[in-house]
């Protein structure tokens, strides 16, 4: 039986993710599964640029205010609640399209992060561990290259952990991870990872100018209803929120907060870039300065599509 087919979104904020997954969901009958941490609580829609009701409008949306503020989510929640709508969506013959940053919770679901797998040698994954201890990722990424290039080429040198997962199948097996459909052994579905970013210096100015949209719209009301209802709660944690607490408590201006917010996006970002680059199979688009690419991205998904 063949793997559902699903297309992500991913990236840092501030590049349109929202905007083309709901492209994607009219122009191939597909419904939105937000990837997105925050995304999922009630009563929170500025400070995690959730899709406004126009947008949602547009396109079916998943997994969006479905937390209470004081509730917690995880990864694992996330996983467990997105295979759930991906099959359902597959069932109704449209097409699972998940949109989102959290590089955490995107790769959970489109890896098998349990690796429950049928063949498990813990002995000879200790070996190649040592291996990447003594030797670094770069020989140990070399050393699969040597063994299996179909796979190497798959993946990136410091994803250690799939590395390892290829040399310790193919060893005990003498097969490569690499199915057929070209998916591996760890991948739950075939997908489609496009990865949205432009040049660093415009990114960091689009991220200054939303942060300033966000303080116009309503974002410190936002902060303030956490800080005086729900400070403790898993939510309260997330950029754009807890950065105002020192104001609300006189220590610092409204001005340095939001400074603070802009660094710590600024930040989030390129922690966002480098784990999509490093850790998952992404092709990148720059429709930010590049939008006649659109047109591309479309039809690698209508060939995808038909494969």
């Amino acid at each position: 039986m063949s793997k559902a087919k699903i297309i992500a979104i991913v990236g840092p904020t501030a590049v349109g993710k929202t905007a083309l997954g709901i492209e994607l969901a009219q122009r191939f009958n597909g419904e939105i599964i937000s990837g997105d941490s925050l995304q999922v609580y009630k009563r929170l829609d500025i400070g995690t640029a959730k899709a406004t009701s126009e947008e949602q409008n547009q396109a079916i949306h998943h997994l969006i205010d479905v937390r209470e503020i004081n509730e917690n989510y995880s990864a694992s929640d996330f996983q467990h609640s997105a295979k759930a709508l991906i099959e359902e969506i597959t069932a109704r013959k449209r097409l699972p399209i998940v949109v989102g940053g959290t590089g955490l919770y995107i790769q959970s679901l489109l890896e098998d992060y349990s690796l429950g797998g049928v063949h498990h040698f813990p002995h000879v994954r200790e070996k190649y561990e040592k291996y990447l201890e003594e030797n670094g990722k770069t020989a140990l990424w070399e050393l699969l290259y040597k063994k299996d290039v179909k796979s190497a080429e798959m993946t990136h040198e410091n994803n250690t952990r799939r590395i390892i997962r290829a040399l310790e199948v193919l060893e005990n097996t003498g097969k490569s991870i690499v199915q057929a459909d070209g998916t591996t052994d760890l991948d739950l579905y075939q997908s489609k990872i496009f990865g949205l970013t432009t040049k660093r210096e415009l990114l960091y100015e689009r991220i200054n100018l939303r942060v300033k949209q966000m303080q116009e719209n309503g974002l410190l009301e936002e902060a303030r209803f956490l800080y005086e209802n729900y400070p403790n709660a898993q939510a309260a944690a997330g950029i754009g929120y807890k950065e105002f607490f020192p104001y609300f408590k006189g220590e610092i201006t409204l001005d340095m907060a939001i400074e603070k917010v802009q660094q710590h996006s600024r930040n989030y970002a390129k922690r966002q870039l480098t784990w999509f680059r490093n850790r998952m199979n992404t092709e990148w688009f720059d429709l930010v300065e590049n939008g006649e690419e659109k047109e591309k991205l479309f039809q690698e998904v209508e060939q995808f599509l038909a494969l």
